[in-house]
């Protein structure tokens, strides 16, 4: 009647069935000692027997001997006791490590058992030891008592710690096989990562709302040069700080998340680079990468700085918590150091001690005088009752070698010496002094001197308050339990924080939809791009008609002054043809190609502009006018017209420029509509420059009863001098010889208007270009009947038009031009400016910075605000969750 339970095998899982290849069950049991190894170790105790009945009389009736000789609270954790410390290890909640143990627990049955025998073999011999209690004095019986209690606790512990080491080495390898995954299977984020998410994210939120970061995290504070880094290292098992000798390297807090894992490796929050700490490159650089974020993090001007580092921290055996590791506290400020330096400080520590439920991992050196301390004093005020505070002394051999009176250790150790209260105090040893040690080195070296030492030996400092991987336990235990304690009240706080906000947007934007300012970002972003995409849909007649307008704007004063006037000087038509050809030529080859290019990339960019700030009705959303205007002047400053266009256009327009040759009467009368306009704009500027020069005529005068000023009177009177020398000579030239300017200043002169000969000569070159412009005019409709005679190329014919033939030549250069910077427009220029626009955007979209300062405003910042609270509410919810599994 019993099922087939073959197809219900999946059920268990496969680490299961290959636990014989996941643990090596032979080598365990070789590490063990066998019973004689075991016999060696224990103490003889009948000559402890005879001494137990002398201390009859110290020692309470219930005092447990063999719970004081095996002491170390890790043996008594392994063999299940009862025993209580002053903190617990914290349970690790690894699956194979708790199979470990059993296995270990069931080989360590015997020594157990063996221990039991002995105490009451003990007890047997404290019976028969009292009748000599009379033959040794108390106090050397006590001293060999200690003695020997010292010496069987060191025993143990030296067992205790191989026994570890091969645990730890077992469970590496098994978190290495479960890392890799038999399935292939995607591991769950650890719990104590699930919280450092959560403190990274609180790190960022603005603190309003009067919803406060009260999550608990070790503090790690204390004097410059205490040693707070070595003991962080320490705990975290690398040396992965910067060091230096005497002067401060901590310049802006770090927050160290430690967790167990199956490679010793560190990470920042913000990068994916894993730096493999069991190599010294590995550990250089990451040294070195913490420096330049901590120069980087601190502004021009200060010497510390409030941002805060991420990192985390992985590796097998490593106590989870979150520490925070703060500059040192300063009592002098020193060359090179901001003035404010040591008021920055306090600020920054007190910020991290006033949370309720941050624990402080005070730290004092105890090679200095007590009353040198400064540290101790801030935190007594952030914690008067020592309810969150843990103590450490740090540098304990110096200290032994130093101090005079050993009880002024023990004092210090056991509170009394400072006006401050603890949770637990703790004394290490983190090094020699030289930066160079290993940690390794450093964990021998300090077990050797706790072993050694007279503070164990005369009972000054207890077992469980030495070493760092016991102040690791401790504080672990201390942290988790701070966190038990608070996580869900910090989670009904945002709860109520997250209602708040929610009921404030449904208030002011109800139409709206709750838009971050990444999800702002991108929304402009794609509004920009269709802008920039609309630029492909201007017609090509469009962009000739700005193009050929905006250019002849730029080159018709040239034209006109250095071109037109000066051959229109000439005796005969030859001479006109020559000269304009050489001044076409050169204009051609040194300004005309740039020119052009320079008004075809101000066209675009006008007509980019109009795209981007252009409203788009009830649509348009001005919070995004900002951040376009910023996009728009960053993409102009990039964007550079293509260098091989001007050589491309120089051979166009000279080649436009050379050809002659009219084809119809269309073209004829565009050239002579083109002349004439040029010339009437000409003039008119022409007749505002003289009015502006002889002032307002008899009808201004009388109408708007204005009167002229005595230079312009001089200058009016000389103007009709200079009129009446051109209706003599129509055919005058340009310029005015030194006979008649004498002539006309003397004819001034006679009429009592003494002028001067350079204000004759700016004079006459304003009223001879009027006369020649009207001239030029008159003659534009005389040749509007002259295409035949220009066809017989103006044989038998007094009409000359040559000047018709420069303004057609120019116009046609115009028009050709234009439809080539129109085809580099639209085939090249328009997708290069697209790219950089989305450079730009993308450039923008990785700056928070830039972001913060473009997109800005309350609905912004409420947006903001709700996206955080709710991660933040989300993720405790999550972690809340996680625990209550765990636990």
């Amino acid at each position: 009647m019993i099922p087939d339970l073959e197809d219900y095998k999946w059920i268990v899982p496969d680490f299961i069935w290959e636990l014989d290849e996941l643990v090596d069950i032979e080598k365990l049991l070789k590490a063990l000692p066998d019973a004689d190894d075991l016999a060696k170790l224990m103490p003889d105790f009948e000559k402890i027997g005879e001494s137990l009945a002398s201390l009859k009389g110290f020692l309470s009736p219930g005092y447990n001997l063999v719970s004081e000789v095996i002491g170390a609270s890790d043996l008594l954790l392994l063999l299940g006791s009862p025993g209580e410390t002053a903190f617990r290890a914290t349970d690790q909640g690894y699956d194979n490590d708790k199979q470990f143990k059993k296995g270990l627990l069931g080989e360590l049955i015997l020594l157990q058992q063996q221990i039991q025998q002995h105490e009451e073999e003990a007890r047997r011999a404290a019976g028969f030891s009292s009748q000599q209690k009379r033959k040794v004095s108390d106090k050397e019986k006590i001293d060999q008592l200690q003695e020997e209690l010292l010496r069987t606790q060191l025993k143990y512990q030296r067992m205790l710690e191989r026994l570890e080491k091969e645990n730890k080495e077992l469970r590496k390898l098994v978190l290495q096989r479960d890392d890799k995954g038999i399935h292939q299977r995607k591991l769950k984020k650890s719990l104590i990562d699930m919280y450092s998410e959560v403190l990274d994210i609180l790190s960022d939120y603005d603190a309003s709302y009067n919803t406060q970061d009260h999550l608990p995290r070790v503090v790690v504070v204390g004097d410059q040069s205490a040693g707070k880094t070595s003991v962080l290292e320490m705990i975290a098992q690398a040396r992965i700080f910067p060091r230096g000798s005497g002067e401060m390297m901590t310049r802006s807090p770090v927050k160290v998340t430690l967790s167990e894992g199956p490679h010793h490796v560190a990470l920042f929050k913000d990068s994916s680079r894993e730096f493999d700490l069991t190599k010294e490159e590995d550990l250089a650089a990451l040294r070195n990468e913490i420096e330049i974020r901590m120069r980087n993090s601190v502004k021009e001007g200060c010497t510390v700085s409030t941002e805060t580092i991420s990192l985390s921290v992985k590796g097998p055996g490593l106590q989870r918590m979150v520490l925070v590791d703060l500059p040192g506290v300063i009592s002098t400020v020193t060359s090179g150091m901001a003035p404010d330096t040591k008021e920055t400080i306090f600020s920054i520590s007190k910020a991290y001690m006033q949370n309720p439920n941050a624990i402080i991992l005070c730290i004092q050196d105890g090679s200095v005088d007590a009353e040198r301390s400064i540290v101790t004093d801030l935190v007594s005020q952030m914690d008067p009752q020592g309810k969150r505070t843990i103590f450490v002394l740090t540098k304990v051999d110096l200290a032994e070698k130093n101090v005079a009176s050993p009880n002024r250790i023990q004092q210090i150790i056991e509170g009394k010496l400072f006006p401050m209260k603890a949770l637990g105090y703790f004394a290490v040893v983190t090094g020699k002094g030289n930066s160079s040690e290993s940690i390794e080195s450093i964990k021998e070296y300090e077990e050797e001197f706790f072993q050694n030492s007279k503070l164990l030996k005369t009972s000054m400092l207890k077992a469980h308050q030495v070493t760092t991987k016991n102040l690791s336990l401790a504080v672990s235990d201390c942290f988790w339990k701070m966190v038990r304690e608070s996580v869900e009240q910090q989670a009904d706080a945002f709860k109520a924080t997250r209602f708040n906000l929610e009921t404030e947007w449904k208030n002011n934007y109800p139409r709206l939809r709750e838009l971050d300012r990444n999800e702002l970002f991108e929304k402009a972003k794609n509004e920009i791009l269709d802008e920039v995409i609309s630029l492909t849909q201007v017609t090509p007649k469009h962009w000739e008609e700005m193009l050929e307008k905006t250019l002849w704007e730029r080159v018709s004063t040239h034209v006109i002054e250095n071109i037109y006037l000066p051959a229109a000087q000439t005796a005969n038509s030859g001479t006109f043809n020559t000269t304009v050809d050489i001044k076409l030529k050169q204009w051609t080859d040194k300004q005309l190609p740039n020119k052009a290019v320079e008004v075809a990339w101000e066209t675009l960019q006008e007509e980019f502009s109009r795209f981007m700030t252009e409203k788009k009705g009830k649509e348009h959303d001005d919070i995004f006018d900002k951040l376009k205007q910023a996009v728009k002047e960053e993409t102009i400053k990039r964007h550079k017209w293509n260098e091989r266009a001007e050589d491309s256009l120089r051979v166009i327009q000279h080649n436009a420029l050379e050809d002659r040759s009219i084809s119809d009467k269309q073209q004829w009368d565009a050239a002579i509509h083109f002349m004439e306009e040029t010339l009437q704009s000409r003039l008119k500027d022409t007749e505002s420059v003289i009015e502006d020069m002889v002032g307002p005529d008899w009808k201004k005068r009388w109408l708007h009863w204005v009167g002229r000023t005595k230079e312009q009177n001089i200058r009016n009177e000389t103007k009709n001098e200079l009129e009446k020398l051109i209706k003599c000579n129509e055919d005058h030239p340009a310029y005015l010889a030194n006979d008649e300017v004498t002539t006309v200043r003397k004819n001034l002169e006679a009429r009592g208007v003494a002028v001067d000969p350079c204000l004759i000569k700016d004079t006459w070159h304003q009223i001879y270009r009027r006369y020649f412009l009207k001239s030029a005019l008159s003659h534009c409709n005389l040749c509007r009947r002259g295409f035949y005679y220009y066809q017989r190329h103006f044989v038998d014919s007094e009409l000359e038009c040559n000047d018709i033939v420069l303004f057609w030549r120019i116009q046609r250069m115009l028009a050709i031009t234009a439809n080539t910077l129109r085809q580099q427009l639209t085939n090249t220029e328009v997708r290069r400016l697209e790219k950089n626009v989305k450079e730009v955007l993308e450039d923008f979209a990785e700056d928070n910075e830039k972001k913060v300062m473009l997109l800005t405003g309350k609905r912004v910042q409420l947006a903001e605000d709700l996206k955080k609270v709710r991660e933040i509410q989300e993720k405790l919810e999550a972690f809340i969750e996680a625990l209550h599994q765990e636990k």
